[in-house]
């Protein structure tokens, strides 16, 4: 099982100041997750349809819903989610959780 943290940023007012602390002070508070397996961040997304683009997507994966739990309750979990506060005044964000069932391709 995989379950991964989405997370999708509109194009912030500053740009360079949100990717200034978004690689400074985000990136590693959330490198620190216990459990994290992958990190990844893709940059100048382009919505196929729907709303967009987005400036920044990153997807966080762990191994089940219960890493990812702990995690997110941890200390490191806690100042990842206070930063993500700051990162909501920058540019607004969606987020969402999913569990992959399986594999198509």
């Amino acid at each position: 099982m995989t379950v991964r943290f989405l997370a999708l940023y509109e194009t912030p007012t500053d740009p360079d100041t949100f990717d200034r602390h978004y690689r400074e002070v985000h990136v590693p508070l959330g490198r620190r997750l216990p459990g994290l397996r992958r990190y990844t961040v893709g940059r100048n997304v382009a919505a196929v349809r729907g709303e967009g683009p987005y400036h920044l997507v990153a997807e966080l994966e762990w191994d089940t819903m219960d890493e990812l739990r702990a995690a997110f309750a941890s200390p490191e979990g806690r100042a990842a989610a206070d930063d993500a506060a700051r990162l909501q005044e920058l540019a607004p964000v969606r987020s969402m959780i999913f569990v992959v069932e399986e594999s198509v391709g």
